[in-house]
């Protein structure tokens, strides 16, 4: 993601085509895995039966590969009609005129963004525009080793603090032979709710929301925790990639989005479930509900097809049905009535972002600035040399800086 620039994209005749007989066809990308692919060509096939004259052309790759296929096309002025997307590109290719706002196609009735649960129909909103309609909702979570929590004695529960959590994993250490946690050094989004329990947060519209000295902490804290052995050795973690701290036994828990929880049961032999988030003040978590979302090329030839497919892709129960939990959560009411979940894991997932919702701790999240992603990315990997010994606490919060600054022109 690092690499990934656009230059303004230039006069064309836009994407999208027509036939003869008032057919169109559209042109649909994503990034996600084989089984993801399946699924969504059912969802196309089922949409194309009930519309015969819009035909779907798809196109998926893994997650790198889409962006920078993605780019190319938009650099062309050439991109997909619709497309996958996520918060951190919003603000980037709107600056760019890449997106369409799809607020005149919902004003035409060809868009309904009523509907969806918990407030995400603004998920895609920036400075008035709705340049993206959520498909499905997560939120970050403590992914947690069952047996192990229940062999230690820890049942953790809505409003437990930041000193409960410490406790809990040196207990865990102490008595079970292995690490609390995987580690704190880079998990962005993680930061960014604790940032938020101190009324700041990662981003801001402009640029980012935190100084040096709130850094510095954090990845001190981090540090400390690795060495007394409360969090995973780093080194032993990248030993064991891609398989995940928790499912390889080096931990006990693992912060990351709920919806990930299928990866562990996959990977592990044990039961995982998910935890809260700690919190400073006990109540405070700082989430949100995030989303991944469909946006459409501003090139577009069709904006009224796109606006239906979009529709049809996030309200059809038919569509619930057949992707299930793959995007998250369905974002819309009658998507999430369509698709019970039968398995332990999928369960536990829409339990848990239920009692978020019950509990009104979800609050709203700001559009990333453009340029957000280049600092994610930076963040990764500044966070990781240091958790590898190639950088003392100090140089890290330098370099960061350094190279956030630059990509979000701050």
């Amino acid at each position: 993601m690092a690499a990934l620039g656009l230059t303004a994209a230039g006069c064309g005749s836009g994407s999208g085509s027509g036939g003869g007989d008032g057919t169109v066809t559209i042109r649909y990308a994503w990034w996600g895995s084989d089984d993801r692919a399946k699924r969504i060509n059912e969802t196309i096939r089922l949409f194309e039966k009930k519309h015969p004259k819009i035909k779907v052309k798809t196109d998926f790759q893994p997650y790198l590969d889409f962006w920078k296929k993605f780019n190319t096309q938009a650099s062309g002025g050439n991109p997909p009609d619709v497309f996958q997307n996520a918060i951190g590109f919003l603000r980037k290719y709107d600056e760019k005129n890449v997106l369409l706002d799809l607020r005149q196609q919902a004003d035409a009735g060809n868009l309904r963004m009523r509907g969806f649960r918990a407030g995400l129909e603004k998920f895609g909103e920036v400075d008035g525009k709705l340049l993206g309609v959520p498909v499905g909702s997560n939120s970050m979570a403590l992914v947690i080793d069952r047996a192990v929590f229940a062999k230690a004695g820890i049942t953790p529960r809505p409003g437990w603090t930041w000193g409960e959590f410490n406790a809990a994993m040196t207990k865990i250490r102490d008595t079970q032979g292995r690490a609390g946690d995987s580690g704190l050094y880079g998990v962005m989004y993680l930061y960014d709710l604790h940032l938020r329990q101190h009324g700041k947060a990662f981003f801001t519209k402009d640029g980012l929301g935190f100084t040096e000295a709130d850094l510095t902490d954090w990845w001190t804290t981090a540090r400390a925790g690795v060495r007394s052995g409360i969090h995973a050795d780093p080194k032993k973690v990248a030993q064991i990639k891609p398989k995940s701290a928790v499912a390889g036994e080096l931990a006990a828990a693992e912060f990351t989005w709920d919806n990930f929880t299928i990866r562990y049961t996959s990977e592990g032999k044990s039961q995982y479930g998910l935890a809260p988030i700690p919190t400073t003040d006990g109540k405070r978590t700082g989430q949100y509900l995030g989303s991944l979302m469909l946006s459409a090329s501003r090139r577009t030839r069709h904006p009224e097809e796109v606006a239906r497919f979009i529709d049809f892709m996030v309200h059809d129960p038919e569509v619930a049905k057949i992707m299930g939990y793959d995007r998250g959560v369905p974002a819309t009411t009658a998507q999430y009535e369509a698709f019970t979940p039968t398995d332990e894991v999928n369960k536990q997932i829409a339990a848990y972002e239920q009692q978020l919702v019950d509990t009104g701790v979800l609050e709203p999240i700001t559009p990333h600035p453009a340029g957000a992603d280049v600092a994610e990315a930076a963040f990764l990997r500044v966070a990781e040399d240091m958790a590898m010994g190639k950088r003392s606490v100090a140089e890290a919060v330098e370099q960061f800086f350094t190279e956030a600054k630059t990509a979000l022109g701050s």
